[in-house]
């Protein structure tokens, strides 16, 4: 039950993450960034990167044990 429950939050926090990755739509498009330039990730784009790469581990780690335990 309680893996069930925080597998559900992680996935939430996972659909967020990438969401706010996508060109023109995330952070950098909305204080005038442009989506057609490559630019190094800095500041709020680099830890929402680096943040949904450890929520996906989690979100596997906990789905893998869940696999296991069920």
């Amino acid at each position: 039950m309680v893996i069930t429950i925080i597998q559900i939050v992680l996935a939430s926090l996972l659909i967020i993450a990438i969401l706010l990755q996508q060109r023109g739509a995330g952070l950098s498009g909305a204080f005038g960034g442009e989506g057609s330039v490559y630019s190094t990730r800095r500041g709020a784009e680099k830890i929402i990167f680096i943040s949904t790469i450890v929520i996906a581990v989690l979100f596997f780690g906990i789905s893998f044990l869940r696999i296991i335990l069920y």
